[in-house]
């Protein structure tokens, strides 16, 4: 690819666009011509990125007949399966951040810390996984390498930003005292759902299945053996989750603390005697992803307890599409 490419950026005007945006910016991203798109409803909106204004233009068919080197996608599931193919075949590498291709076999599911590699066999559109399982891959992809997962339990306490405008804008109201239900089934202030994306028949949601699979095609293991529970809960941004992992090899907590520490993207916040661990609050604004209470699980052999926090819309969504298109770059 060409030094500075040709960037499209799809689904400009909506909360995970406007934060990419931001990322592309604070990071310097490289790029010649700049494309905003979105649906019918924000196009002709005016958007300012460094200093230039740009005018957002309504995604069609013909969109991609300009020549663009990479178009970031995140506008939905249904968008991305009409359009990322129509990309794709003009010579567009597409970084979709829905769940539309994300299981497909012939599309790469990446977090660049941990399987780069996996980038180099995209025939065209490239997965940007689920927020939830970006951030807990990254403390478990040096755990498995050095002591290999044998399973995984997953207990996650989701910001209602993970539902966009919507979500946010439900947790406003309730908090102000009015329990509009735009995003969510019940009210979500003062409550605890454990309801996030559609129920399926086997009783488990979208969202905690999506956790379950992602893993094991990042991880690129399908012998590791993963539950998950997935809850919305009453904060505006940040994921946290409690991960439970077994392993099959014997290990010493402070080489735990040290394999993480190391690792690229990880932060290592680990001082209960001093009240450090992670935050919601301290990983807003953040790339990193936090990793702290790390602790034996006594219950089993090999057994491992870790709190897990990071910025669902950052990590979670914008900065790792942005680091995709930097290694696609490189």
């Amino acid at each position: 690819m060409k030094k500075k490419p040709n960037l499209a950026l799809v689904g400009a005007t909506g909360l995970v666009g406007t934060t990419m945006l931001k990322v592309l910016e604070e990071r310097d991203f490289p790029f010649e011509n700049l494309y905003l798109m979105a649906s019918a409803k924000s196009a002709g909106k005016t958007v300012t990125f460094k200093g230039e204004n740009y005018i957002v233009e309504e995604l069609t068919e013909h969109s991609f007949d300009k020549p663009i080197d990479i178009a970031l996608f995140s506008a939905g599931g249904a968008t991305s399966e009409k359009y990322a193919p129509i990309a794709a075949s003009k010579g567009v590498t597409v970084v979709d951040n829905s769940s539309a291709w994300r299981m497909d076999p012939k599309v790469p599911l990446v977090v660049p810390e941990v399987n780069p590699q996996d980038i180099q066999w995209n025939q065209g559109i490239i997965a940007n996984p689920n927020c939830s399982t970006i951030q807990a891959v990254l403390p478990l992809k040096p755990l498995h390498d050095k002591y290999k997962i044998k399973r995984v339990i997953y207990s996650t306490y989701q910001a209602v930003s993970g539902s966009g405008a919507k979500g946010i804008e439900d947790l406003k109201q309730g908090l102000a005292g009015n329990d509009i239900m735009k995003a969510y089934s019940h009210p979500i202030a003062g409550n605890c759902l454990p309801h996030i994306d559609s129920f399926l028949e086997n009783g488990y949601t979208k969202e905690e299945m999506k956790m379950v699979n992602e893993t094991m095609k990042i991880l690129g293991d399908d012998s590791i053996r993963i539950t998950a529970t997935t809850v919305r809960v009453p904060i505006f941004d940040c994921h946290s989750e409690s991960i439970n992992v077994e392993l099959e090899k014997p290990f010493e907590l402070e080489e735990v603390k040290e394999l993480l520490a190391s690792f690229p993207g990880c932060v290592v916040l680990d001082d209960p005697a001093n009240n450090v661990y992670p935050l919601a609050r301290q990983a807003a604004g953040k790339d990193e992803v936090f990793v702290g209470r790390i602790r034996r699980d006594f219950s089993v052999e090999n057994g491992l307890n870790l709190w897990v926090v990071a910025d669902n819309i950052r990590k979670g969504a914008a900065t790792n599409a942005v680091q995709i298109a930097e290694l696609l770059i490189k």
